[in-house]
């Protein structure tokens, strides 16, 4: 009796094991990603994480890897807002991983997010000489949601997929 339980336990955990399957996920792959909010400059500071979310499916074997809406952890490496001197507003976000609902971990490399707004410093001056009214201010940099970036895959990635 007890050789029967451990055979048929040995039975289930083996077709457990064999109906997952592994897929590579080569480096350089694409993983196309979009905010999950809006993210202002003026809102963030250097250091502070950012979501994003993956923006379709990322296919590897004719299976899907990278499910759409995995979460993508992003960190802020500069923030500058706009001045009354007519400059520019930056954001600066580093894509860095996600996590595959298996619990592997999947690295990005080389994928920034940089927004820059308009600079406005020649305007500022033109304005201030003529007139002397206030300077305008450059225009924000702000992420939006639904603006999709490209994240690229830093390593070849052996994931299971459930």
């Amino acid at each position: 009796m007890k050789n029967l339980i451990l055979s048929l336990a040995f039975l289930a955990m083996s077709g457990f094991a064999f109906g997952q399957k592994t897929v590579t996920i080569k480096g350089g792959t694409i993983v196309p990603v979009e905010a999950v909010k809006n993210v202002r400059a003026t809102e963030v500071q250097i250091g502070q994480n950012v979501d994003f979310k993956v923006a379709r499916d990322v296919i590897v074997d004719g299976v899907v890897a990278i499910p759409v809406g995995t979460i993508v952890k992003g960190n802020v490496y500069e923030a500058k807002r706009s001045t009354a001197f007519g400059t520019k507003g930056r954001l600066g976000i580093k894509l860095r991983y996600l996590n595959l609902p298996s619990g592997d971990v999947v690295n990005f490399a080389s994928s920034d997010v940089y927004i820059q707004g308009k600079n406005r410093t020649a305007l500022s001056v033109i304005i201030f000489c003529c007139t002397c009214l206030p300077f305008p201010c450059g225009s924000k940099a702000e992420l939006i949601t639904g603006v999709e970036y490209d994240a690229t895959v830093a390593n070849n990635t052996t994931v299971t997929i459930e």
